[in-house]
């Protein structure tokens, strides 16, 4: 499952992480101005992620803020990386996307997962019939595109905002399941490899053996996440990767925090690093110079075949997050 690197795409999932000591504002500042030097650099998408009841990720309103970025930006593509469909009525995702499309023609992308991004008290709060719908995934993305057809004009329930409007939708998974819907409904397909790569090989094999042509899309197309840090020397980025451990030691606890500055790495985090949980949930961050980080990138697209690569960076610095986006960017040019 290998192919020459040449131009593939390279695009951003952003969390909208909000660092301490910091202000959402500042942070939705600070997405709109990665979004916008990313379009400058190539970057072909900007995608936002859906999380909720989390102090450290402001991305939680994902449709309002892709709106956001979307009209401070020229070209590049702005989505969701995802929305967590469970959580939404089919209806109003059509209505608020279709709304989307129509005010930025051609850029708006609609990734869909079905994973409830957050705890599970949370989750019910926001759906209480949402393990319902989770068994309904397959059924709610039909849904959304006969809503966005231009045939659903002469139904009964009509998303008229919707009706004709070009937004692509992308399945997001972390498991094999979505690898199976993915193919069965031809659309192209995302994988969060940056947190879950235990199963990455296994979905995109599921994926490329069982996917369908469709109206959609003739052959398949698929995308991988992956972490990057990317800094002037391998030490630089290994000391600003503190702020990314230190987050995943959060997450795995249950204690997560705003954002961390990072520190110099010493043998504490070192060892957290090296720790087998860390290194199942961290296979696909690469850390380090331009050197480092373009044969990692090279090798993990060798061995994928993904048609494109979507990087996500917990970096707490704004200007060290912009430079490991810069330093990334030429990367992909080279390869």
């Amino acid at each position: 499952m290998s192919h020459n690197t040449t131009s593939i795409p390279y695009s951003i999932l952003e969390l909208a992480s909000v660092g301490a000591g910091s202000s959402i504002e500042q942070t939705f500042k600070d997405s709109l101005d990665l979004a916008q030097k990313a379009e400058d650099m190539g970057y072909t998408r900007f995608w936002l992620a859906e999380h909720h009841n989390m102090v450290s990720i402001a991305s939680s309103a994902t449709s309002v803020l892709i709106g956001h970025i979307a009209g401070g930006t020229k070209k590049i593509r702005v989505g969701s990386g995802g929305i967590m469909l469970p959580n939404h009525s089919p209806l109003i995702v059509s209505e608020q996307f279709g709304t989307l499309g129509s005010l930025y023609p051609n850029r708006i992308d609609l990734g869909l997962g079905r994973a409830p991004g957050t705890d599970q008290v949370t989750a019910h709060a926001i759906r209480s019939d949402r393990m319902q719908a989770v068994y309904k995934f397959p059924e709610e993305i039909s849904e959304i595109q006969q809503y966005f057809s231009a045939e659903n004009a002469k139904s009964q329930v009509r998303a008229a905002v919707a009706e004709g409007v070009d937004v692509p939708i992308y399945v997001l998974g972390s498991s094999t399941d979505s690898a199976h819907v993915a193919a069965e409904k031809g659309l192209p397909y995302a994988f969060a490899s940056h947190f879950a790569p235990a199963q990455l090989f296994e979905a995109l094999n599921i994926y490329y053996n069982k996917f369908q042509p469709s109206k959609y899309l003739d052959k398949p197309y698929t995308i991988a996440c992956i972490n990057v840090i990317a800094a002037d020397t391998d030490e630089e980025a290994e000391n600003i990767s503190t702020t990314l451990i230190k987050m995943m030691l959060g997450v795995m606890t249950g204690n997560i925090d705003y954002m961390q500055p990072p520190v110099k790495m010493n043998s504490e985090l070192r060892d957290l690093a090296a720790n087998p949980a860390f290194q199942r949930m961290l296979k696909y961050a690469f850390i380090g110079s331009k050197e480092t980080v373009k044969e990692q990138t090279s090798k993990f697209l060798k061995e994928t075949g993904v048609n494109e690569v979507m990087v996500a960076s917990h970096i707490f610095d704004h200007n060290d997050r912009l430079k490991s986006y810069k330093i990334f960017s030429e990367i992909m040019k080279t390869l």
